[in-house]
């Protein structure tokens, strides 16, 4: 290769292709057990009033549980408190080894055991438990491993307040990029502007159960819960959820900053044909280019972002006074720019656990208007029994 043809590729920089070898599975075998480094991952290490309110109009939600210091003070806990999912803008997740392949975050486990109120410093530890596979190829991708980090969350006292099984699939970026045509859609979706208008108002109807109590006493197996509406996804919501500092893996950076980043880290960037600028693979999120490299059809949701979608529409059901113990989530299909989603749920047990609460098992869905559902899943939630009668 000549000097130019040398700089010429320097200069296109594609995102990096591998496959699976034995040598890599070796590789990552012996790093189970690893805790990881999580420094370039933090967002926000202490909860302040800000930090909550940037995120919750990251993901569109309201709720002056979260944002209203004066509604929150009447509340059971006496002042603000962040949603759930505020443990992603302390630190989303990171990446451990597999280089050269892509990655798609494929389902969420999570266990919250303590609310975070205002004030609160978290502190994430992150440890590699494994991986299954390579399965064998299928219609989606060639062969593919899905692998399991768990994040554990504490606060400024040590007690633990979420743990967090993040499942990622891992896989062989030449072979996605070939299927990527047997997935074809229709995208920016065609709607109309009748459709629009009714869109905007089923965002504009929900409304969070907030501090009239709901009681278990007053539900029952087959209740179907109150449905959320999320788009047509724009540009700015998905920008919206960086900026509230739940990007994960790592943090995004700018001019220098990036570029030595990406000096010490050729396989965390490549580069745009349109602006010839140095992206990180986190672009899929926001950039069609990205995304095509990815095997996606155009730019697409995060994970952990469609999970705090889901668990918006879970905390806006259950009121303030209850309280989300477990959310499981499996993403099916990406939620595309345009894309509008449909969050909602039905009541499948009720009973007491093992903890003495009185809980709902509820089934989840969002449904895209394609008719998928793009996050299947379950949630445990906690609710207040109705007080005898005087």
């Amino acid at each position: 290769m000549t000097t130019t043809e040398q700089a010429d590729a320097k200069f296109e920089k594609k995102l990096a292709t591998a496959q699976f070898t034995d040598e890599m599975l070796d590789e990552m075998r012996a790093l189970i057990g690893t805790e990881l480094r999580t420094a370039g991952s933090v967002n926000n290490e202490y909860a302040d009033r800000h930090a909550i309110l940037r995120y919750c109009e990251g993901i569109g939600d309201g709720n002056p549980l979260w944002t209203d210091e004066e509604y929150a003070v009447q509340s059971v806990y006496g002042g603000i408190i962040a949603p759930p999912t505020f443990i992603f803008a302390c630190l989303g997740s990171v990446q451990v080894g597999w280089r050269g392949l892509g990655g798609f975050h494929a389902e969420t486990d999570i266990e919250f055991y303590k609310p975070i109120r205002v004030g609160d410093k978290i502190t994430a530890t992150i440890v590699f438990d494994g991986f299954d596979g390579p399965i064998e190829a299928s219609n989606f991708a060639g062969r593919r491993i899905k692998d399991y980090l768990r994040q554990e969350y504490r606060n400024q006292d040590g007690e633990l307040v979420a743990k967090f099984i993040c499942s990622r699939m891992r896989f062989e970026r030449s072979e996605m990029q070939k299927k990527r045509e047997t997935r074809k859609i229709e995208l920016p979706h065609p709607w109309t502007p009748e459709e629009i208008e009714q869109i905007e108002r089923d965002v504009l109807a929900e409304t969070p159960r907030g501090a009239d109590p709901r009681y278990w006493d007053d539900v029952n197996v087959d209740d179907e819960l109150d449905v959320i509406t999320k788009g047509p996804m724009g540009l700015s919501d998905f920008i919206a959820f960086i900026a509230s500092g739940a990007a994960p893996i790592p943090r995004i950076a700018a001019h220098g900053v990036a570029l030595r980043r990406f000096a010490k880290h050729p396989k965390w960037a490549f580069r745009d044909p349109n602006t010839h600028a140095l992206e990180p693979v986190y672009a899929v999120h926001y950039n069609d280019y990205a995304a095509s490299l990815q095997g996606a059809q155009a730019a697409y949701d995060v994970g952990v972002q469609r999970t705090a979608w889901g668990v918006h529409q879970l905390t806006n059901w259950m009121g303030d006074d209850g309280f989300l113990k477990h959310v499981h989530g499996q993403y099916r299909a990406h939620v595309y720019l345009s894309d509008v989603v449909r969050l909602g749920g039905k009541i499948t047990e009720k009973y007491i656990d093992d903890d003495g609460d009185h809980v709902v098992k509820v089934e989840t869905w969002a449904m895209n208007q394609r008719g998928q559902n793009a996050m299947p899943g379950t949630a445990v939630i906690k609710l207040p029994v109705r007080p005898p009668a005087a």
